[in-house]
């Protein structure tokens, strides 16, 4: 009663508690419908870098827009149900696409060790165990480790995100990901830097194909 639940986008209070965001603002996120549009928005960013299979974002980004204030209040303030809010839906949406059925584990782009004990979860886990559970597959975050911790840097250009992000990624385990088909997660997709220095290090596994799915993808 002293505390009601607000909606995470506008902080409106919510009449019906189990729900995330108000139906309002649920209409006014701006989806990008890249999957079932067959988009190549999201290959297009990381072109000549990294061989993606299939790449899909859920909404678009923009500076002080609502996906901001949602990412905001996922990362820095605690609200982790978000990222399970946006991974159900977007999994629902993947399960009817048969492009998606090929998927055999779901892997989510980690965070360095001291960042992680801080904030007391990976902003992308949830998001990728609901997408991987929609779609009937692993998920593990074991096998890719960051390997150096560095800042949030969603406007940087990419030159400058490549030499911050370039080698922080190892491979924990590479046998039980032979001949199987990754879907990279991740929160947002900016210059492309953070996927290009995670698939560096995925595609050394033997006979491996790699996908991408994210939140959000920066306009």
């Amino acid at each position: 009663m002293f505390f009601p639940k607000v909606c995470e986008a506008c902080n409106m209070v919510l009449v019906d508690e189990k729900l995330v965001i108000c139906v309002k603002c649920r209409h006014q996120l701006p989806v990008t419908n890249f999957h079932f549009e067959n988009s190549e928005d999201v290959k297009k960013i990381v072109y000549g870098r990294v061989k993606l299979e299939n790449a899909t974002a859920l909404l678009h980004f923009s500076k002080k827009g609502i996906v901001q204030q949602l990412l905001h209040n996922l990362k820095y303030r605690g609200h982790r149900h978000i990222s399970a809010f946006l991974g159900k839906w977007l999994g629902d949406e993947l399960s009817t696409i048969e492009a998606y059925k090929a998927i055999d584990v779901v892997v989510p782009v980690p965070l360095y060790k001291t960042k992680l004990r801080k904030r007391g979860y990976n902003q992308v886990a949830d998001f990728g165990k609901e997408i991987a559970k929609a779609l009937n597959v692993a998920y593990n975050d074991k096998i890719l480790v960051k390997t150096k911790a560095t800042k949030t840097q969603v406007f940087k250009g990419r030159l400058t995100r490549w030499n911050d992000d370039g080698a922080l990624f190892d491979i924990s385990e590479e046998k039980s990901l032979i001949g199987k088909h990754i879907l990279l997660v991740d929160d947002i997709i900016t210059t492309g830097a953070t996927v290009e220095a995670c698939a560096t290090e995925l595609l050394k596994i033997d006979n491996i194909k790699l996908s991408l799915a994210t939140m959000a993808i920066a306009d």
